[in-house]
This record gives structure tokens, sequence and C-alpha cells, in this order.
């Protein structure tokens, strides 16, 4: 197996510098111009086959190897987040209330850094290596809308790979899982109307603040009382929004949320509870209701053959490694359509550091990470690419 870490050792330098850049210049969902242009720029140079504009601002570089083999495709989202950068940092966001807060800038520097290495292989590569840059993931829609733009096809791939530097976590660590990993999010919208009236003169009234406030609460029995103690899900209302002043009862109420689930079939039950309990209790309090439950992502589910496949790889890259195979969040990430449409897997890279305080959570103003983690997930996504196509 080939050992990529005399290259890195050279290159890792500039692979960060592209990262500071890349969070100088964050860029939102679909906005990605500046980004997709660099990203296209570099694949180009490398000679890779290029695509761009697909689901309008994502880039897709093929590597064709010389010889037969499997085709890999490798998965990056290039998306900043609505957030205003409060880090004292010298690469700090120059684009005030945009902010790359989640670590795609090392995401995308991680996978040109990847296909940079690869490249350099061609004569030995057998099968190809389809990288995918996708905007959008902040959105949950980037990845559908690329495999809408055909994505998937020409050529279609036998295997998926894709990683996450992740906070939660230190240095040092990785997150490698079988079956579900991430959650399928969606969000739900309750309409409630009523009818509004006196504050002083409740009997004449059908109150639609109360409604909500008892459907809120009864939201938290689909968990506790509809879910197995055994299963994992989340229903969560995060908005309500009813009446402008304090002595008239509105006509209409509003209540968002989140719902999440690590199988359909979960996800299938929590939509199904939040439309019955918003109908029910509206309906006994002389009210009516219009409910919306739409799902954003698909769980992600990594395939335990190919985390068998590649495990020995990362033990042999960084034997010093701690990996973790029982992780799993409620957080959701857009990968997950390409997990659904070829078997393959998604893992977390640790990129906290504690010690220098950076180790804030993802989507917060003060977020980022120890830069070591980059080199260390290009020799991870690299050698685990390359357990598929370079033969021993």
């Amino acid at each position: 197996m080939i050992d990529f870490k005399p290259q890195i050792e050279a290159r890792q330098d500039a692979w960060i510098a592209r990262r500071r850049d890349l969070h100088r210049h964050p860029e939102l969902g679909f906005q990605e111009v500046r980004t997709a242009g660099i990203v296209a720029d570099t694949l180009t140079r490398l000679g890779l086959e290029v695509q761009t504009g697909v689901g309008k601002t994502g880039v897709i570089g093929i590597l064709e190897g010389d010889g037969d083999g499997p085709t890999v495709l490798v998965r990056a989202d290039m998306d900043a987040l609505p957030i205003l950068e409060e880090n004292a940092v010298d690469y700090a966001s120059q684009n005030p209330g945009t902010m790359h807060a989640c670590g795609h800038d090392a995401h995308t520097s991680i996978g040109l850094a990847v296909a940079e290495l690869l490249s350099a292989q061609r004569q030995r590569l057998k099968g190809r290596v389809k990288f995918i840059f996708q905007p959008a993931e902040e959105l949950g829609t980037g990845a559908s809308a690329m495999i809408a733009d055909g994505a998937l096809e020409n050529p279609t791939a036998d295997v998926a790979l894709g990683l996450h530097l992740w906070n939660e976590r230190p240095l040092g660590q990785i997150a490698l899982t079988d079956g579900p990993f991430m959650a399928a999010a969606g969000d739900f919208t309750i309409r409630i109307s009523g009818k509004g009236g006196h504050g002083a003169l409740p009997q004449l009234t059908n109150d639609p603040v109360v409604a909500a406030s008892q459907i809120v609460t009864a939201l938290q029995t689909i968990v506790s009382r509809n879910v197995s103690p055994t299963d994992v899900a989340v229903v969560s209302a995060t908005y309500l929004r009813a009446g402008e002043t304090f002595n008239v009862i509105p006509p209409t109420a509003e209540i968002r949320g989140t719902v999440r689930a690590f199988t359909q079939e979960m996800a299938d039950l929590l939509q199904k509870r939040v439309e019955e309990i918003a109908t029910g209790i509206a309906a006994s309090l002389g009210c009516t209701v219009e409910t919306e439950v739409a799902y954003m992502t698909l769980p992600v589910i990594n395939a335990p053959e190919v985390n068998a496949h590649i495990r020995p790889t990362l033990e042999r890259v960084a034997p010093d490694l701690e990996i973790v195979t029982g992780y799993r969040t409620m957080l959701a990430e857009d990968v997950s359509y390409f997990l659904d449409a070829v078997p393959g897997t998604y893992f977390f890279v640790g990129s906290a550091n504690a010690e220098r305080g950076l180790d804030y959570p993802h989507h917060h103003p003060r977020f980022d990470f120890d830069e070591r983690a980059i080199p260390l997930a290009v020799d991870l996504l690299a050698s685990a690419v390359a357990s598929y196509v370079l033969p021993e």
C-alpha cells in the first residue's frame, strides 16, 4: 500500500493556506461561485475531467486510471453559514454575516488535496475516482440537486467515501460507525386557526393559544410514549408565535420545530404522530389546523462492509489513532442521499483542541479547529480511496 506521508508533509502548508483563503471568502449555499471556480481550476490543472454547474454550483472531477477497476465516489461540501464570525484571526471571514462555521472550507481543501495525491498515481490507478464538490449542504438540498442533475451517472459509483472534521471529538480520534450514523432531519409547521376576541371574554372565542400550548406539551409524549426506550428520536418545538398584544386572544397561532430519527420507519412514525396530535387537540378545542412535516435529509447509513474494508488501512496510516465504533449523532447531513444510492461510509475526524480553545461547537460564531486535522484527514481519505483503486 502506498505511503502518502512524504507528499503530505511537503504539501500540508499549502493545503492549510488554501483552507484559510476559503475561510476568508465564505459563500452561502448555491452561491459558491468563487469556491467552485477554485475547485474547477485546481482539478483541471491536475488533469481531471471536470464538470461545472452541476446542481447549480456543484463541481465534479473524474480521475481516470490506466487500468480497469471500481469507481470510488469522494464527496466534499463547499458552503458556509449565515453567521457573523467572532474569531480574531488573520483568516477571519471578509464577508460580514457569512462564515465557515462547520469546517466545509477544510473539507474542500481536503478533497482537492486527495485529488492531488491520487492524480500523481494515475498510471498505477486501476479504476477511477469521482470527486463531487457539493453546494448547499447546510440547506439540506445540495446533494439532491446534484443527483437530479446527473451526479450519480456517467460513471456510476461502486463505493462512496467522505469525512467530516468534528469538534465534538478531539484530534487523534475518529468515529467509524456501522449502520445508522447521523439522523434524518425534518421540520414541521403547525398552523392553528380559531376564533379570536377580547381577552376578558374568552367564552366567546376558540383560543388557538391554548391549543398551541397543549400541542407543544403533547408533542413531548411522542418520544416518551410512542418510541421504544431502546430506540432514539427527537421531537423539538422551537418556535411558537401568536398574538400582538396582552388583552386580545388572536385568531391564529403557529408552532415550528424539528424531528430527527435514525431510520425511515421512525421518521414516518414521528410525522404521523405530529399530525395526529395537532389535529386531535385542535379539534377538541374548536380549532382547525394545518400541519406540514417535511424531511430535508435521509439518515446517514454506513455500509458495514465498507467500514470493514477501510479500517485496516486507517489503522495502518495512523496506528495511534483512537477509532470509536459506536458514536452516533442526531445532527444531519445530506451526504445521506449519496449513501442511499451507493454503498459507502462517512466518518468523523476529531478536530478539537481544548487546550488551545479550539473546541467551540459547529455553527458557533467562534468555531475553529486544530488545523493538524487537515493533513491527517487527507492521509486517511486518500489511503481509504487507494485501498480500492491502487494495487498492493
